[in-house]
């Protein structure tokens, strides 16, 4: 699994600031570690609908069970489950479920990295 796949998935992790549902949405926001081939990687999932991964950021947002994720003009659509600390991510484009463990609270978004514009909810990815 290459890292911007782990960003993207991982990218949606955060209930959108403001969103209003007669459902319970998860509170996903924090600092999520997952073990890779190419060893621990970090993602930070914030309120503001971004998330970082390394130097890139991405916006997200969840509808029900899936998590969408702004990849270019397109959104990835990935299914989700949490339990406790724990955050499972499968389908989309992932050829296997991925873990991350929630480590900590999401540190601030610096002022110098914008939030990406979200691409139309009419052009979407459709899940495999």
């Amino acid at each position: 699994m290459t890292m911007r796949v782990l960003l993207l998935v991982a990218a949606a992790l955060a209930l959108p600031a403001g969103q209003a549902t007669a459902q319970r949405v998860p509170r996903l926001e924090g600092t999520w570690k997952a073990e890779t081939p190419d060893g621990p990687q970090t993602v930070i999932v914030r309120a503001d609908s971004s998330a970082s991964f390394g130097d890139e950021t991405v916006r997200w947002r969840i509808v029900a069970d899936s998590i969408f994720l702004a990849l270019g003009d397109e959104w990835m659509v990935y299914n989700f489950a949490l339990r406790g600390r724990r955050l499972t991510l499968s389908g989309g484009d992932l050829e296997e479920p991925i873990v991350l463990d929630r480590v900590g609270p999401a540190s601030a978004r610096p002022d110098s990295v914008p939030v990406p514009p979200a691409p139309p909810m009419s052009r979407r990815a459709t899940a495999p």
